[in-house]
């Protein structure tokens, strides 16, 4: 009997999130408690997005999403946080060319809503208005690592090979 997923012979393509969890959380607010004072004016924020992708064998992909945040004023760090954000993917049927880019876009796309949820709660528990951080491209950052020259072509040979790790420049991307 033919698997419900082939159309014509061929088999559809299948992306599901077998699971999705904080890898890491890091929440620094060096300078507290006078960080926390309601005088200060609007913070400058930095953010640092990579994404990191290995095979886990038997069609499983463990993504992580790596965002780094960092607000200052004047010269003061007034906080840090730092979070991996992972999820294991089935990825079944695809193309094998399809398959890192599936990863380093889709994967993630999948997985921001979460981290950014985290992010948030994290600095509104730390004493500060939560960090809304705006969508991501990962389209547009991905290509951005093949063309910025990290060299590698990024396929997977064998279970536990990382893809190269896709990283974008730090910027101002917060919500107002």
């Amino acid at each position: 009997m033919p698997d419900a997923a082939e159309s014509g012979g061929r088999r559809v393509p299948k992306l599901s999130v077998r699971t999705r969890y904080v890898k890491d959380l890091s929440f620094e607010n060096p300078n507290a408690p006078r960080s926390l004072r309601p005088e200060r004016g609007a913070p400058a924020i930095g953010v640092d997005v990579g994404v990191d992708a290995r095979s886990l064998g038997h069609a499983n992909y463990e993504v992580s999403l790596g965002i780094t945040a960092t607000a200052s004023h004047d010269g003061t760090t007034l906080f840090v946080v730092e979070l991996k954000f992972a999820g294991i993917f089935l990825i079944r049927d695809f193309p094998p060319e399809r398959v890192e880019p599936v990863c380093m876009v889709e994967c993630p796309r999948l997985l921001f809503p979460f981290a950014r949820r985290v992010i948030a709660e994290a600095t509104r528990d730390g004493g500060f208005a939560p960090l809304l951080l705006a969508p991501i491209d990962f389209s547009a950052l991905y290509h951005q690592r093949r063309t910025g020259g990290d060299g590698g072509e990024g396929t997977v040979k064998r279970p536990d090979a990382p893809f190269p790790a896709a990283h974008a420049a730090p910027h101002n991307n917060v919500l107002n």
